[in-house]
Order: structure tokens, then sequence, then C-alpha cells
């Protein structure tokens, strides 16, 4: 007879984590800040919290080393596939000993969360309508998801959903100006989807500087910063910071008239966003994605369709209320709101997969990685570190 778990006790958690970024991120990323505020969070909640990601992370729990040094951290570029097999390889081997798994690693562990003997939750950090995701989605429809905004999934309604969580972050010690700025800011990556262009087509048409804080990695980044960033810079339109430290970013954002989010792309979420407004600085964003979720039109800054109704807004943006703006950002944006929600669908998922345990497939033959020998499902041999006594390991 299965004995029903303490659906408020603490947990046994595995995060999972891709190659590319330690976590806490050393300098911007997206969906590694978001791992990190779980794994901090957590933790501190009192459950009992695994990271399974790049050695070289600092955390205040246990870890399961994937690669010695986070990609970026070691100037690596490229397709990252191979690791993220040995990252998806690790956590097979690991997945018995936690209650509930959960991926960051968009659609690549999918398989592993189909075929694990335990709860596997996947939130997805991406865009969903690149080629091949569609197919992907269709197949694995039985899978537990959590999107990132109700944009992000809506054309996939037959998906197992189990919630839209939008993101939170520690958004509290974020520095305040109450005064306008006499710039636009833009910080990302130097991409297209990401409207760098657009961007500097508004500076230069409103007659306002654009401080850039962005990285430039992969060779299309690069190709677009030598097109159309630096003439800009030339010109005098974009000041260009690369990339910054935390506090350096948000010191930028404060001390702007308004933050520009111009990509007509289905943002999935926007943390950008988020972060500019929690410094008092509201944002001008395009009509697009989860966008329309998070900024509110006329309160938090302004929704607009082109680079016309940009230019629009610029003149209005200085009217806003920027406590007003800082303090609508920290009430809905909060790290205690999103893990509330996120705990809430681990304890489900624990729950159920312990009262209804011939609901789970069960992994009969894992995947081989080629390199790799295969290992089953229940092999013990992957190291667990305790980041908070003990260096973490390395891949042997």
């Amino acid at each position: 007879m299965t004995v029903p778990r303490d659906s408020n006790g603490p947990l046994r958690i595995g995060l999972v984590s891709g190659p590319m970024v330690a976590i806490p991120p050393p300098a911007y990323a997206g969906t590694e800040r978001v791992v990190a505020v779980l794994v901090n969070e957590l933790a501190l909640r009192g459950h009992d919290v695994t990271l399974i990601g790049p050695a070289d992370s600092q955390v205040e729990c246990k870890i399961v080393p994937t690669i010695d040094q986070a990609l970026w951290s070691s100037g690596m570029s490229g397709d990252p596939t191979p690791y993220i097999e040995v990252t998806i390889e690790r956590a097979w081997k690991v997945a018995h000993r936690f209650e509930v798994i959960h991926s960051h690693l968009d659609t690549l562990s999918f398989s592993f969360a189909r075929h694990s003997p335990v709860p596997v939750l996947h939130t997805l950090h991406g865009r969903l309508d690149m080629p091949g995701v569609p197919e992907l989605l269709d197949e694995f429809q039985d899978i537990a998801l959590v999107a990132i905004s109700e944009s992000q999934r809506r054309w996939w309604p037959k998906n197992n959903w189990v919630a839209t969580v939008h993101h939170g972050l520690p958004l509290e010690d974020a520095p305040f100006s109450e005064r306008a700025g006499g710039y636009l800011a833009f910080v990302g990556r130097i991409a297209r989807e990401k409207g760098v262009e657009a961007a500097i087509e508004l500076a230069r048409s409103v007659n306002l500087p654009l401080h850039m804080a962005a990285k430039v990695h992969e060779e299309d980044e690069k190709r677009l910063f030598a097109a159309v960033v630096a003439p800009a810079i030339d010109e005098g339109v974009v000041r260009f910071e690369g990339e910054l430290a935390t506090n350096q970013r948000d010191e930028l954002l404060a001390g702007a008239l308004a933050t520009v989010l111009l990509g007509a792309w289905p943002e999935p979420f926007g943390l950008v966003a988020i972060e500019s407004m929690a410094t008092g600085t509201p944002v001008i964003a395009r009509r697009a994605g989860a966008l329309p979720e998070i900024v509110d039109h006329g309160l938090t800054g302004f929704l607009v369709d082109d680079v016309d109704e940009a230019r629009f807004a610029v003149r209005g943006v200085a009217t806003l209320d920027r406590r007003l703006v800082r303090r609508t950002a920290l009430e809905r944006f909060s790290v205690g709101r999103m893990v509330d929600e996120y705990e809430a669908v681990y304890q489900r998922m624990a729950a159920d997969a312990s009262l209804q345990p011939s609901a789970r497939r069960r992994a009969d033959a894992p995947v081989s990685i080629v390199g790799y020998p295969s290992t089953s499902a229940h092999d013990d041999r992957a190291a667990i570190v305790d980041a908070t006594s003990t260096p973490p390991l390395g891949l042997r």
C-alpha cells in the first residue's frame, strides 16, 4: 500500500540547467538567473535541492556536475548539443534520488521527461515557433509543461500545460531614480529579433543617445554588430557598454528616460522589462509576444506597433510616475510569488506520482550517448557534490 506523502512537506528537487552559463551567471543571462533564484529560494524554504549543471556554479545546495567550466566562461562558441546530451545523461543517472525534477533545457529533454522514473517538469524559456519545435510539442503532449506567458502557450492548447508562471527576480535592491534621464537604454543580445535596428532608428529620430549593454558572442551577432551597431557608434548615436555586471546594468537602466524593446518577434517573456521597471524606468515595447502581459500601457510604459508610435511614446514617457512604475514591478514580479507558484506545481506532481505510480512510464532502456557507456536510470555512479562544503568536481 502506498502511503500518501505530506502535500506541504519538503521535497527532494533536482533542477537541471544547461552547460552554457554557470549558476548564478557572472554576467547577463536569462534562464540561468531564474534557475539561480529557484535554487536559492527553494533551499531557504527547506527543500532538499540539487543543481544538475556546470561544476563552476556557486550555489548553496548540492551539485551533480555536468561539465568542469560553463561553456561561455571557457570561450566556447558553436553547437552545445553534445554537452547538453551529457547533462541529460547525468540527470538520468540520478533521477531516482528526487521526487520532482525541473528541467530548464527547453525541448531538448522531452524524451527524458517521458521515460523518467520520477515526474519531470519543463519550463519552456524560448520561443516555440522555431523549426521542429511544433512537431516536438505535438509528439510530447503528455509531459508536464510550464509556460512563462500566456502568449507563449496559446498555439498549443492540447499540451499538458500545468501552469503559466511569470518570472520573478529579487528586484527590491535595484537602484531607483525618480528623475527621468536623457538617454534611451537597450539591454540584451545584438540580434535582429531583439529590435536592434529599430532601437537605433528610434534614437536617431528623437535625437537621444542610445546606451546599449549587450552581448556579442555568436557569429551572427558579430555580423549584425559590424553592420548596424558599429556605424551608429561612429555616428555618435550609440554608446556601447558591452556586457555589464548586474549592478552596472541596473544603474544604466535606472538612469535612462526609457528602456526600448522593439523586437518584432513573439518574446516569450522579457526579463529586461521587469528589471527596467524595478528601477523606475518605464518601458517602450512593441506590442508582441508576452510584453502586453508585462507592460501596463500608460502606467509602467507604452506598447507600440512600430517606430513611429515609439516616437509618440518617447514624448509621453517622462510624464509617467516612476515610483508607481517601480512599485508595480515589485508587486507583480517578486521571487516569492514565482516560487509559490512553482512550489504548488511540485507538490501536486509529487503527490500524483506517489498516489498513481502505475500512471507513470518507467525507463526500461535509457538513451546512450556517443562516447559514453549506456547506464541504467538507477546507476548511482554520478557524483553529487555538496557545494556548501566541498569544491565541485568536474566531469571525469
